[in-house]
């Protein structure tokens, strides 16, 4: 009964988690770059400058993890597949962001910990997935 609860509860979390990165990506897309340049200019660039390819990665990113998360909940190993997905959407996009971009320069170093903070989730529930997989418990 705890796996269980514990399960529920971390696959609801991740699901959470995953939407939120739904919501970000529609506010940042479909931001009004010229409400956005009167508060943060060096954003609305880098949003108004970002390559279809990368939003499209962007999008799957959080597409993927939410779809992943939806299957974890429904206990499908599909999940897997998909937060693997998510995780390597995350790569090239972030890879984008800072080696694509003068973010570095830009915003230093700081600019990062959330980044790295998502692709840690990322990973996370890329593994989780894989060991309940390998358990049995994702079919």
């Amino acid at each position: 009964m705890g796996a269980s609860r514990s399960f529920k509860i971390i696959a609801i979390g991740l699901l959470i988690w995953n939407l939120i990165g739904v919501a970000a990506f529609g506010m940042q897309y479909g931001a009004d770059l010229a409400v956005l340049a009167k508060s943060d200019p060096y954003t609305a660039r880098l949003f108004a400058e970002m390559p279809g390819w990368a939003w499209a990665a962007y999008a799957v990113a959080v597409g993927a993890g939410t779809v992943g998360a939806l299957l974890l909940l429904l206990r499908k190993a599909a999940a897997v597949a998909l937060f693997a997905l998510s995780l390597a959407a995350v790569v090239v996009q972030f890879g984008y962001s800072f080696l694509g971009t003068d973010l570095w320069a830009v915003k230093g170093a700081g600019a990062a910990v959330f980044p790295a903070v998502i692709v840690a989730i990322a990973v996370g529930q890329l593994l989780y997935a894989a060991r309940l997989h390998a358990k049995g418990v994702l079919r």
